[in-house]
């Protein structure tokens, strides 16, 4: 019995622990929405592939009709302006942050601005 009791509390404070551990985690979650230059399904693809590659950057979903990224990330590792960048320098405009002229140039024809929403 005296096994148990002790087996219980060594229990309830892993799990106290765990939660408190994970409120932490979720304190420095930051969700950002960004209106993008992006114009279709490709682009959509493209944009969260790269998301997925940027450091902090927990989740990330692009709404193509509202042309609205939302990402989900780590505001110990990454902040907002970093975010706009490698959106950048995937090709897309980020805000009023324009695109890398660069990267903008290596997409395909249908994911520039020109192409319009198809």
């Amino acid at each position: 019995m005296k096994i148990l009791k002790s087996l219980v509390v060594v229990l309830m404070m892993a799990f106290v622990s765990f939660g408190a551990n994970a409120q932490a985690q979720n304190k420095n979650e930051e969700t950002l929405k960004i209106k993008t230059s992006a114009v279709c399904g490709m682009c959509k693809k493209t944009m969260e592939k790269a998301m997925a590659y940027e450091k902090g950057v927990k989740s990330s979903s692009l709404d193509v009709d509202s042309k609205i990224l939302t990402v989900v990330f780590d505001s110990r590792k990454t902040n907002a302006d970093n975010v706009r960048k490698a959106v950048n320098e995937t090709g897309y405009d980020a805000d009023d942050k324009p695109a890398s002229e660069r990267a903008y140039k290596r997409l395909d024809d249908c994911c520039k601005k020109e192409a319009g929403a198809h």
